[in-house]
């Protein structure tokens, strides 16, 4: 199975490296020195990462025959695509692949049908469950212990607990009606004050 890893930035400095988005979970493991990865468009590659090092918090690669910047910005958001088994796991017991949670059925803890998951983006913060639902809307749902409570991979589902608002905005919705609704009775209050005013008013005509 290939899985895309990384996505090559702008050229840094005179020497051929270069910065990467990294799309992966394991860095180390999938952009080490000696890695060879295939590529998007396939023309750039194979590339061999021949060195990595970290630079103000951005992973800086260079690979083997790139030896200038020209040949560096040449490979500018080239997708580096790893060689995976689809039977291999991460270390860690809570940690998934992105092809282990696509296309998982996301439920509450009821049963009660969300989505499916259709994308996973990786942010600097936390990563987001990208969740098509049955409308064909969208709605992003934090993986976070707090939001995501169970990935069950046998039974190809996800079970979530979210927090009022994340997937239903209803609950805004009818806040917002109901502010409206207040404030229609309230310009209808002012109104009628109005006209008790104005009949009390000295000189009003009867």
């Amino acid at each position: 199975m290939q899985l895309v890893v990384a996505r090559i930035g702008r050229a840094h400095g005179i020497k051929g490296e270069v910065t990467v988005e990294v799309r992966t979970d394991e860095p180390e493991l999938r952009l080490g020195p000696g890695a060879v990865l295939q590529t998007e468009p396939a023309s750039a590659g194979p590339l061999t990462i021949e060195t990595g090092r970290v630079h103000s918090g951005r992973l800086l690669l260079r690979f083997a025959g790139v030896k200038d910047r020209t040949g560096a910005e040449a490979l500018r958001n080239t997708l580096l695509i790893a060689d995976v088994d689809p039977a291999e796991l991460p270390e860690e017991p809570d940690e998934y692949y992105d092809h282990q949670l696509m296309d998982l059925d996301v439920v509450l803890e009821d049963g009660t049908e969300v989505g499916r998951i259709t994308e996973i983006s990786h942010l600097l913060s936390q990563d987001l469950f990208i969740v098509e639902r049955p409308d064909g809307t969208e709605v992003m749902i934090p993986f976070v212990e707090e939001i995501v409570a169970e990935i069950d991979l046998e039974e190809q589902r996800c079970v979530i607990t979210p927090p009022p608002g994340l997937i239903d905005d209803h609950a805004v919705i009818a806040s917002a009606r109901d502010d409206a609704d207040d404030k229609d009775d309230a310009d209808d209050k002012d109104d009628a004050d109005d006209k008790d005013d104005e009949a009390a008013a000295p000189g009003a005509d009867a």
